[in-house]
């Protein structure tokens, strides 16, 4: 089924460019995102220097080709990765450790990944080094001590995008896409093009809105109420398109969220993501 997907978003390519920018541009949006990222960071510092984290594993060349691991300290647990978000140029793994704090607090594993962001790295050279560092992780199930079967895949924002890309990969149970992009259309007329150079093979084969996951696993979309309306119809639109061809995806708004506090609800044991999470993993089905 074919859609034009400009009809789906009234008025957006009418508008002037500053309006388009700002309709994408989450840390404008919330007066307080710099401060939050410092916070996230020293989290993340602290997860990092616990006993028996492995961080810097290398899966790759690059500088970036690098993923942190936190186990739950119980052998045999499933594992949930983490893809960073920033709209593919911006932040890294090292910013993102603190998320291990709800799932780890439940038994399960955490991993988080990093990679080359634009312009040093096309969307498809990001893409490739997201799927590398996924089948890495796979390999290394029986060193890190793992269950291979049970991994779960999600991700944040740009995150959110390349997590759902891997649903097309055999070994992922299951994705959770927190405030994703799955239409890249738009992005090609706004100030984040001016580094990931969108070509017009990637808008297509990239994006998930237009190339459905083919896999019939569950995929759970998480925006909050309190979020950009483009970044709620990102959501809403490709959960719709899913659902048209019967996939298992989901879609929630977290009411009073906005694009980074919604991060607190899989850092915290008890956050709406948390028990998302585990819900997946107790019903991949």
């Amino acid at each position: 089924m074919e859609h034009d997907d400009r009809d789906e978003i009234p008025g957006f390519y009418s508008l002037e460019q500053a309006q388009k920018d700002a309709a994408y541009n989450n840390s404008l949006a919330v007066a307080d995102s710099a401060e939050r990222l410092k916070d996230w960071e020293c989290r993340s510092a602290a997860c990092r220097a616990k006993p028996g984290a492995r961080p810097d594993i290398p899966y790759g060349e690059k500088p970036n080709n690098r993923l942190d691991y936190f186990p739950c300290g119980q052998a045999g647990a499933p594992l949930f990765v983490f893809i960073h978000g920033g709209y593919w140029h911006r932040n890294s793994k090292e910013i993102f450790g603190f998320v291990s704090t709800g799932p780890c607090a439940h038994g399960i594993d955490v991993a988080t990944i990093g990679y080359t962001l634009a312009p040093e790295a096309s969307l498809t050279e990001i893409v490739d080094e997201v799927f590398r560092a996924l089948r890495k992780i796979e390999a290394l199930a029986g060193e890190l001590g793992f269950d291979a079967s049970r991994i779960h895949v999600g991700g944040w924002s740009a995150g959110g995008h390349l997590a759902t890309l891997s649903a097309d990969l055999p070994f992922v149970r299951g994705v959770i896409s927190i405030s994703g992009i799955f239409d890249l259309e738009p992005i090609l007329h706004t100030y984040i093009n001016d580094e990931l150079k969108l070509q017009p093979a990637e808008l297509e084969t990239l994006a998930p809105i237009r190339s459905l996951p083919k896999r019939p696993i569950p995929i759970a979309l998480f925006v909050g109420g309190d979020e950009l309306p483009e970044l709620q119809r990102q959501s809403r639109t490709f959960e719709k398109r899913a659902r048209e061809e019967e996939l298992l995806v989901t879609m929630t708004t977290l009411a009073g969220c906005n694009h980074y506090t919604i991060m607190e609800q899989l850092a915290a044991p008890d956050g709406a993501l948390t028990k998302a999470l585990l819900d997946m993993i107790a019903d991949p089905a």
